[in-house]
């Protein structure tokens, strides 16, 4: 006896979404504002974002100064006390040992003026260093403009330089140094200081985020450049004299971190004040200012797409 076929089963309706060109697709994500994940967006427009989260940035740079010192008994003082202690030691090898406080007046004060506004740069550098793998967790959560981390990090050693200020103007006044008009000279002259520190930040960030060795060899380039930014003595001294080749000469007067320590200098300082400061001074502090911001800027958002990648 013959037998039928077996009947097939019902076919299952067909939920297949229709086929589309990838022109029609990215048209389709176009008008349902639909981005590539992680793309980098235009200049303007991540300038924009990063405006949106000036609150975050705010309340990072808070926390991290907050969390610095928190394992340490003596607290928020370190802020006060490694600048200061830092100070200290300069002036025992450098000012008595070495004595390069021969020729300069008020040396303490000169002294002391150059490690804080030394240290503000050196540590905005190093925190740079670690913007990025510091906090790889929160890159790899979380969608945001990356530069919100090194520009916290940078606030935050703004933050710390102006609670240490007050530390700075008790060390003046005790060696005679009273407040008077020029004293206003040093607010402009941190805020150029600050906008260069935070260019080279990013600049770092960056640098370090593709190669992580540059963080090891970071603190022998940061110490060179302190001895030859005139900290623990005079480059007025130095540029005087006859021993100094021209071109060295050059790099020593236009180096950044030696002209903003002797605008600060110049505006705290009794001796400073009524020296003559070359009209170049402020312009070259201007102009370091907006080329590090602007370039560390930009060089930091040409590579937000690969932060946390790898």
């Amino acid at each position: 006896m013959d037998t039928a076929p077996p009947a097939s089963p019902p076919s299952a309706p067909d939920h297949t979404a229709p086929a589309y060109a990838p022109g029609e697709l990215a048209a389709l994500a176009a008008r349902h504002g639909l981005t590539v994940s992680g793309a980098r967006p235009p200049l303007g427009a991540y300038l924009r974002q990063l405006w949106g989260r000036r609150h975050f940035i705010t309340a990072f740079a808070t926390a991290k100064l907050t969390a610095q010192y928190s394992q340490a008994k003596l607290g928020q003082v370190w802020q006060i006390m490694t600048p200061l202690l830092n100070a200290t030691v300069y002036y025992f090898i450098f000012g008595v040992l070495m004595n390069t406080k021969h020729g300069v007046e008020d040396f303490v004060p000169f002294l002391v003026t150059g490690v804080f506004i030394w240290t503000f740069t050196s540590s905005s550098i190093t925190a740079g260093t670690r913007a990025i793998s510091g906090n790889i967790g929160l890159v790899r959560a979380l969608h945001f403009p990356r530069a919100s981390l090194p520009v916290a990090l940078a606030l935050q050693q703004l933050q710390q330089l102006l609670f240490s200020l007050g530390a700075l103007f008790l060390i003046l006044l005790a060696f005679g140094q009273y407040p008077r008009p020029s004293w206003l000279l040093a607010l402009p002259a941190l805020a150029l200081q600050a906008v260069f520190n935070t260019g080279v930040s990013m600049a770092v960030a960056r640098l370090t985020a593709r190669t992580p060795d540059i963080a090891q060899l970071t603190p022998f380039v940061l110490r060179t450049w302190m001895y030859s930014s005139g900290v623990m003595w005079s480059l007025e001294n130095l540029l005087t004299s006859d021993r100094v080749p021209r071109a060295v000469m050059v790099a020593l007067e236009y180096n950044p971190a030696a002209v903003y320590i002797d605008l600060v200098r110049y505006a705290l300082i009794d001796s400073f004040t009524g020296s003559h400061l070359p009209p170049h001074v402020w312009a070259v502090a201007a102009g370091w200012a907006l080329l590090c911001g602007v370039v560390g800027f930009v060089y930091f958002w040409k590579a937000e797409e690969t932060y946390g990648r790898g």
